[in-house]
Parts: C-alpha cells; structure tokens; sequence
C-alpha cells in the first residue's frame, strides 16, 4: 500500500498579457468604427451582388420614414432638390470632371424617388450610382 502523495501538476493559462492585448484591441477597433462609414444618416440598403466603387462627391439618402438627405442637410420636397442638386454638381464642376451623385437609398423606399433623383441627377450632369451593400 502506498500512502505517499503524489502532486499533480494542474495545466495553467498564463493570461498575465491578456489585458494588455484586449485593451489594444479595443482601442484598434474603436478607431476603425469612427473611420468606417462617412455616411451620417442610418439606412438599410439592400444587398447586391457587385460592389461598386465610386468617389462620393455628392451624396443623396432617403431613409425609411421617405425623408431625403442631401449630404447631411434635409430637403423639403423633390422641387428644391432639383435645384438644390444642379446647384451641388455646378460647384463641384470646378474642381472634379464629372462629378457622382450617390443614391443612399433604404430598402423601404420608394422606387419612383430613387428614380426621380437619378433623373435629377443626370439633368444635372452628374454620373449616377446607387449605393448597394
């Protein structure tokens, strides 16, 4: 009979860096989250299958109450964004060759707004993309 006590060795995690590497980590991806996206105004844009490219000089969103946003400013209705756009593509004429109008649509908008402003857009003389996620 042997009555000796045998010690085990238990396996250990040495997790003496771990905070250190967490709180890297937090502070990468919170300087990321604030360069992510430009794009102030919250939409749900409906998936596609190609990703399109494109400098967004002027920016145009409808968001899900059918309220339009050109940049971060509200229009009132599609009379002064006809104007409040060839005004926006007139001013960018000077320092881009053809400037791009980025249709920022919600997936519960209207299809008739989102093609009353391609419409507006390209009166204007600016290329038009609608911004697909």
């Amino acid at each position: 009979m042997n009555i000796r006590r045998r010690f085990k060795e238990r396996p250990e995690v040495y997790t003496g860096s771990l905070n250190d590497i967490l709180f890297i980590l937090l502070l990468f991806f919170l300087i990321v989250s604030t360069l992510a996206n430009p794009n102030v105004i919250k939409v749900n844009n409906p998936k596609g299958q190609k990703d399109t490219k494109v400098k967004q000089n002027i920016v145009v969103s409808i968001d899900k109450d059918q309220h339009i946003f050109l940049g971060q400013n509200p229009v009132a209705d599609y009379s002064q964004l006809d104007t409040l756009l060839i005004a926006a593509v007139n001013k960018l004429h000077e320092t881009v060759d053809t400037p791009s109008v980025v249709i920022n649509a919600d997936t519960v908008s209207y299809y008739g707004d989102v093609f009353k402003i391609m419409q507006a857009a390209k009166k204007a003389g600016a290329r038009v993309v609608a911004n697909v996620k």
